[in-house]
């Protein structure tokens, strides 16, 4: 199925998650491991004086801490992924899934008029489609 074959009207802020966790980049692999299992999501995003300046998503936990043997005291800012790749709330799911494939990551953060609102997986656009 080509993305002109799917519902073209409907646009990330219909399907994005509003529910953001954000953690300063000292925080611990650790703590956001256990924010992540108590919030059942699989990010947060990485604030600094107010920006958000990259996200750690449970990706990071297998590829960077995992398999380095990283421990647990190790702090977001080492392990997190950034610059963080945004996409604009109002533009089309094929755009975002379009981004997350040409930079092969599963999770935008939604921005409005500069601010992030938001968060869309992959996750989000399979079942968006699967159920229209």
């Amino acid at each position: 199925m080509s993305s002109e074959t799917l519902d073209s009207s409907s646009i990330v802020e219909d399907i994005m998650s509003k529910t953001l966790i954000s953690v300063n980049p000292s925080t611990t692999v650790l703590q956001i491991a256990k924010m992540m299992e108590q919030g059942g999501i699989g990010a947060v995003l990485v604030k600094e004086n107010d920006t958000h300046v990259g996200i750690v998503t449970d990706r990071d936990f297998a590829t960077k801490i995992a398999a380095n043997g990283l421990p647990f005291d190790t702090p977001a800012e080492k392990v997190m992924s950034s610059p963080l790749v945004t996409i604009i709330h109002t533009e089309s799911i094929s755009d975002a899934s379009k981004v997350m494939s040409s930079k092969k990551i599963r999770k935008l953060a939604v921005t409005n008029n500069g601010i992030i609102v938001g968060i869309i997986t992959s996750t989000d656009i399979v079942n968006h489609f699967s159920q229209t």
